[in-house]
């Protein structure tokens, strides 16, 4: 078995300083450590008072025994670093993602808690998904979506739990449309922003394949839009498959036609080696953002690629 104290030490060491960065930016969850020791392909993460801990796939040589030993140890090694009890740390394994693996369930304990972030505040679920509900590497990001929301229209695809749509709210957004494809998701949205206090009949939810609802009402427009894909989906919901590096840049021509002339788009995507394409991509003026967007916690500075993507005054769609 291996021998856990470069583990135990490594997390000390982050422990000790983004302990003290967290407090100073008034946020209760963040990353502690993300595979910085080879042999502990893990990503630990701190939510409040609990730890939740993703183990990467990987080639090994260990029996299921082994196995079983070396997960307890590193789950020994958090519980004392941390000072947790055992039901305060949440293990799941995360393997590259395929279809809606990111959407089904993993348990049924429904291990809810407040998490605070920036000011706001959101419901994280510990136990019952590979994902808690907050993605914890758009932090930055969402902070960049409320600084630009005052007074703007804003439109949320592929929405997830909601939280660039309670920014936006935040910073005082004229009106919102949240879509995604899953109830659950779409209800946990509504939660999120009902917990800050700042729901009303001017921020809308709507269960919609995106690809599908690109394709209608386009006299719609708006000023502000997230579109923040998944890798790979096929979900039997969708009318298609949909790979973020072979169809993103029609799908971002496609939002840029439901974005206002000057309006901004922010896209990004979570693929490691992705590649824009931006001779596809029509009528628009691009910056690269992804550096400025990973925070401070997280090593990995690959863990998305971020765009911002401003419609140009004179574009006109199919010219």
């Amino acid at each position: 078995m291996p021998d856990f104290t470069p583990f135990t030490n490594r997390l000390l060491k982050n422990a000790r300083h983004l302990r003290k960065w967290a407090r100073r930016q008034g946020i209760t969850c963040y990353r502690v450590y993300d595979a910085d020791v080879p042999e502990f392909p893990l990503a630990v993460d701190v939510y409040e008072d609990c730890v939740h801990m993703a183990e990467y796939e990987r080639k090994h040589h260990l029996s299921d025994d082994e196995r079983v030993l070396w997960r307890s140890g590193c789950r020994q090694s958090v519980q004392e670093v941390f000072e947790v009890r055992p039901e305060k740390v949440f293990y799941k394994e995360r393997r590259p993602q395929k279809g809606t693996t990111q959407y089904e369930k993993v348990a049924e304990r429904r291990h809810e808690i407040e998490a605070h972030e920036n000011g706001l505040r959101f419901w994280v679920n510990l136990s019952d998904y590979l994902d808690t509900g907050l993605f914890l590497d758009h932090r930055t990001t969402r902070q960049l979506f409320r600084e630009k929301a005052e007074g703007k229209k804003v439109l949320n695809l592929f929405a997830y739990t909601g939280s660039f749509t309670v920014y936006a709210a935040a910073g005082g957004a004229a009106s919102s449309l949240t879509i995604d494809l899953s109830n659950t998701y779409l209800d946990w949205a509504q939660r999120n922003l009902e917990l800050n206090g700042l729901g009303g009949p001017q921020h809308r939810f709507l269960r919609a394949d995106i690809l599908q609802w690109l394709d209608q009402r386009p006299d719609e427009q708006f000023d502000l839009i997230i579109l923040d894909p998944p890798t790979f989906s096929n979900s039997k919901k969708m009318t298609g498959i949909l790979d973020v590096q072979r169809d993103h840049a029609h799908l971002i021509n496609r939002v840029l036609a439901r974005t206002s002339p000057g309006g901004t788009l922010l896209f990004s995507n979570n693929f490691r080696r992705f590649k824009l394409d931006e001779d596809a991509i029509q009528g628009a003026d691009i910056r690269d953002i992804s550096a400025r967007t990973v925070p401070e916690d997280f090593r990995n500075k690959k863990i998305h690629a971020c765009f911002e993507i401003t419609r140009k005054l004179s574009w006109q769609q199919g010219t």
